[in-house]
């Protein structure tokens, strides 16, 4: 008899070999209080599907759709749902799910025979994928042979698989089969389709948004919004793809084994910088615009998305478009610490707009773009306290201000100074590239990676501790960044094509230092996995001005 031990509840109970977590679930449920219901497992700290059997000794923890990771097991599940439901009602069509949006994803649909998307068609898959989950269809999961595999996806037309597990360096592979209907996914699913009670379908811009649950609430779906602006930056993205011609991991290892890599990295970083003298210029015109006398810069972005490498580069072109740019930090202007917002917990709340003194702010910018010269304060974060150290601030003629923070795009911060003078910019590293037509990577991975390699050279935090804060700054850039992304007169996307190649070198083995039995180690397992996909290369063509040397070292600019 096999001892496991449910963390849920820290409890442990004998049950024979080969049972599965789903059973091991059953014996435990009415002893653990769950407000939704359960979707996935971990087993010593491991993501796993409930259909997973065990053989030995293991500590297990229940999750349902509102936590981490059983969220992407929901969710990938139903990207399945939706897959199967077009192969049935439009036999040889493509799907693409491409980025979320809209507190869901939004899926490129092109039909066989290239007509355009109707209500109706939006329906019929609506309707065949109720038939589905009504139907409780399960979800079949094989292992193979990589050649098998591949042979496979190959004979199904699927480009995108073969090349990422072509060049994937796996011997086995494990595929899944939905009825008649064969995927591939990098994580586990549900055990069926009957447990996804709470979805939408609806069309969205020129191709289809994929709702899922509320990240709070399992029992009611996530408020859609209207964000026309991150669709455009998301077509962007979508659009230097083609350029670059890699839309997925396969196409970049192909390439990286092709011995393009060089090239690779110089078109990304063209491409940025491309992108950054487009910025500038349009805040020169706006700047000598008497309509529109741009004076102040806002720029803001959730972590790690290389806001400050973007500001020093933006800097550069500025001048060169014979404008002089003065950074103004909102750092300085934090209240002082014995004023600071708290959380429930009792620790300082700094990412509360409220530990920001907006009215000095406010009146200091008012009286510099009057062309007074003002004395500004500096942040003592030893004391907790703002200083006046004899610092003033005066702008020229030709000068503009940016301020570089993540409150800038916030209309508090801001609101008594004329919108005509503000240039709002939005920076995020939004995924360049998919793993595959069905497996997009999340932004926040990306940010992620950055920031565990950042904090790792820098000596602040090892990969664990780096693990362990994020989703406390990923709380807070939902609340305080991204619902004022909209405000942006531009978005900027700092992910390269080639990024994830060059993290692997690093990341590796950093985030293998984390201990299997701690529970950060599920997340660095995940990641781990994810980049292991991607062919590692070297980072000394990354030129030392690129935003990855914000996070890698060796940049030439200072911090």
């Amino acid at each position: 008899m096999l001892q496991i031990r449910c963390k849920n509840n820290d409890t442990t109970k004998s049950f024979p070999e080969g049972t599965s977590l789903l059973d091991v679930y059953q014996a435990f449920a009415d002893e653990i209080e769950m407000p939704f219901p359960v979707v996935s497992a971990k087993v010593n700290n491991v993501s796993q599907g409930l259909k997973f059997r065990l053989f030995q000794n293991r500590d297990v923890e229940f999750f349902h759709a509102c936590s981490g990771s059983g969220r992407r097991v929901y969710v990938r599940s139903l990207c399945f749902v939706l897959y199967k439901a077009i192969c049935d009602v439009f036999a040889g069509s493509k799907l693409f799910i491409e980025h979320p949006i809209s507190n869901g994803y939004y899926c490129n649909f092109k039909k066989k025979n290239a007509e355009p998307l109707t209500e109706a068609d939006v329906e019929d898959i609506r309707q065949r994928m109720q038939e589905i989950i009504d139907q409780d269809m399960p979800f079949h999961r094989f292992e193979a042979t990589t050649e098998e595999a591949v042979r496979i996806f190959r004979e199904h037309g699927f480009q995108d698989k073969v090349k990422l597990l072509e060049t994937s360096g796996q011997i086995y592979t494990y595929y899944y089969m939905l009825g008649d209907t064969v995927d591939y996914y990098y994580g586990p699913l549900v055990p069926s389709a009957g447990y996804l009670r709470i979805w939408g379908l609806e069309r969205y811009q020129d191709g289809l948004l994929l709702r899922v649950p509320d990240k709070h609430d399992a029992n009611r779906l996530a408020p859609s919004m209207e964000q026309p602006k991150t669709y455009a930056m998301f077509a962007e993205k979508v659009h230097w793809d083609i350029i670059m011609r890699h839309s997925n991991a396969g196409d970049v290892n192909k390439a990286i084994l092709k011995g393009h890599a060089s090239e690779l990295i110089q078109v990304s970083e063209a491409l940025q910088e491309k992108k950054i003298v487009k910025i500038a210029e349009e805040i020169e015109q706006r700047f000598r615009d008497p309509a529109h006398p741009v004076r102040l810069i806002l720029i803001t972005g959730p972590s790690s998305s290389g806001k400050t490498t973007f500001c020093k580069r933006l800097s550069i072109q500025l001048l060169a478009c014979g404008l002089r740019p003065i950074s103004f930090s909102t750092d300085d202007y934090f209240v002082n610490r014995v004023d600071t917002p708290l959380l429930p917990d009792g620790t300082y709340d700094f990412d509360n707009i409220r530990s920001v003194d907006c009215a000095l702010l406010e009146d200091h910018l008012s009286r510099l773009m009057a062309g007074e010269r003002v004395e500004v304060p500096e942040y003592n974060f030893v004391t907790g306290k703002r200083e006046y150290n004899g610092k003033r601030l005066k702008l020229q003629e030709e000068s503009v201000l940016i301020i570089e923070g993540i409150h800038a795009l916030n209309p508090q911060l801001t609101e008594r100074i004329d919108d005509a003078l503000k240039f709002r910019i939005f920076v995020s590293a939004l995924t360049n590239i998919s793993l595959d037509d069905h497996n997009w990577i999340p932004t926040q991975d990306n940010r992620l990676l950055r920031r565990i390699i950042r904090d790792y050279n820098k000596g602040a935090f090892s990969a664990q501790e780096t693990i362990s804060h994020w989703k406390n700054v990923c709380d807070a850039e939902d609340r305080w960044i991204l619902p004022f992304q909209e405000n942006a007169d531009v978005m900027f996307n700092s992910a390269l094509n080639i990024e994830f190649a060059v993290l692997r070198t690093h990341a590796e083995i950093i985030l293998a230092s984390v201990p299997k039995n701690c529970k950060e180690y599920s997340e660095a397992h995940r990641l781990l996995k994810f980049i292991h996909y991607f062919i590692p290369i070297s980072d000394k063509e990354i030129p030392p001005t690129s935003i990855m040397r914000e996070f890698l070292g060796g940049s030439s600019f200072k911090y």
